[in-house]
C-alpha cells in the first residue's frame, strides 16, 4: 500500500532471510520460499511501473546534467546526472564535455534512465 502511495524513484529490494544471533531467526512460523519470492517479484514489478512513470515526466523537458563520463555501452555517447541524481545519456565528446554542466532535452524515458540530446 505504502509503495503504492508513495511511487518511489527507486528502490532497492531483497528477499527476507533470517539473521543469525536475532530473535526472527528463531521464529517458528517463517514464511515460505515461494511466498517471499511471489511478494519480492510484484513488489518489484510495481518499482519498475512507478520508476517508469516518473521517469516519463521529464520527456520533452530540458534538463541540467552533470557530465561524468563516457557510456560503457556506447562511446558516441556521454552519461552524467541531474540534480536529481537521474542517469542522463546523450550523443558528445567526453574530452570535451567532462565536468560540465549541460542542458539536455530528453528524448526517451526508461526505469532507471534517460537518453536525450544537448541543447
Amino acid at each position: 500500500e505504502r509503495t503504492v502511495a508513495v511511487k518511489f524513484d527507486q528502490l532497492n529490494t531483497f528477499a527476507y532471510s533470517p539473521r543469525p544471533n536475532t530473535e526472527a531467526a528463531l521464529w517458528e512460523n517463517q514464511l515460505p520460499e515461494d511466498v517471499k519470492s511471489e511478494r519480492l517479484q510484484k513488489l518489484q514489478r510495481l518499482s519498475v511501473q512507478h520508476a517508469t512513470e516518473r521517469s516519463e515526466r521529464y520527456l520533452g523537458t530540458n534538463v541540467e546534467v552533470l557530465v561524468e563520463e563516457r557510456n560503457p555501452k556506447n562511446a558516441d555517447q556521454v552519461m552524467g546526472r541531474t540534480r536529481q541524481g537521474r542517469l542522463v545519456f546523450f550523443p558528445g565528446d567526453i574530452e570535451e564535455l567532462e565536468g560540465k554542466l549541460v542542458d539536455v532535452k530528453v528524448t526517451e524515458a526508461r526505469p532507471w534512465s534517460l537518453t536525450g540530446e544537448m541543447v
